[in-house]
Formats: structure tokens, sequence, C-alpha cells
């Protein structure tokens, strides 16, 4: 059977046209419902990273955290912006109050981050300690006494927000 040109044409369109519907209104409905659930999982909640061997105390503290630097003091080492900068046995082996690794690595940070805007000097001075609740005030003491001597004099603690029972 010989096909005419025409009918070849119709025939070839016809194999290749897929025949594929797509039902929009679903797939909208699905992308609102996605974009709602990222829109109001993400709003105003603000959580520091803690690891867990930091048992951070209870607080009734109302003030959101801010980015700072951080210091994680645990019951065995000290660490900066998650690195190690001294072991607690060795801090609390050495006279004095001044934790000489922690006082470097703070002055590291510090002349590394530039102020630009004149309001935000004050954020380029603070510094948040993360200290496990179980270690020793002396301990606390020590790296308080070292982050005022590198010029950090906005300091925070770390804490769990303690909701009470209404």
């Amino acid at each position: 059977m010989k096909l005419t040109p025409l009918q070849k044409r119709a025939e070839r369109r016809d194999r290749n046209q897929s025949h594929v519907d797509m039902n929009l209104v679903a797939l909208i409905d699905i992308f609102t419902i996605l974009i709602f659930f990222l829109l109001s999982s993400a709003t105003g909640v603000e959580i520091l990273a803690s690891p867990k061997a930091v048992k951070l105390p209870q607080s009734t503290a109302e003030t959101a955290p801010r980015e700072t630097i951080v210091v994680v003091v645990s019951a065995d080492e000290i660490l900066v912006d998650g690195r190690r900068v001294a072991g607690v046995s060795e801090v609390m082996g050495t006279e004095g109050d001044l934790i000489a690794p922690l006082k470097a690595e703070l002055d590291v940070l510090r002349s590394s981050r530039k102020v630009i805007r004149e309001e935000n000097e004050a954020l380029s001075k603070a510094v948040t300690i993360m200290g496990d609740k179980q270690i020793p005030y002396r301990l606390l003491r020590k790296v308080m006494y070292t982050a005022a001597r590198a010029d950090f004099t906005d300091v925070s603690f770390a804490v769990i927000k303690k909701y009470e029972a209404s």
C-alpha cells in the first residue's frame, strides 16, 4: 500500500507526538504546600550548635543568640569556633588566669574580623562562652579573663531556655 506524502507526514506526526497529559493544578498545589512549609519552618528560630560533650545550664533568659565567636568549654577541651585550642587538664595545671593558646587564637580571630561600619564595632568585641554546666568556676574565670585580655568586652553565656509551665 502506497501512502501519499501528506499521509506519510500525518503518520510521522502521530508517531512522534507524545500523548502525556500533565495536571498542572496538582503540581501547583504541591509547590504551594512546599513553599509554605519552607517559609514557616525558617522563621525566627536561632539556635547555636552545641557539641554533645557540653551540657548547657538552663535559664529563663529572653535574649536571642547573636552571631559571635563561640568558645566551647567541655570537660576535656577548649574549642574556638570548632578548633581545639587547649586541653582542660593542662589549663587547670597552669598558674595564673591567662590561657596563652586561647588568647593567641582570639587575637587572630579579632584581627581577621574587619569592622566596616562604626555601629558594628560592639559586635566585633562580642564572644559567646558555651560552657558545660559541670565545669569548675576557676576554669570559667580563666576563660573569661583570657577573653577580656584579648579585648573582647561583651561576654555572653550560651544556655538552654527553660520553659515555665503556665
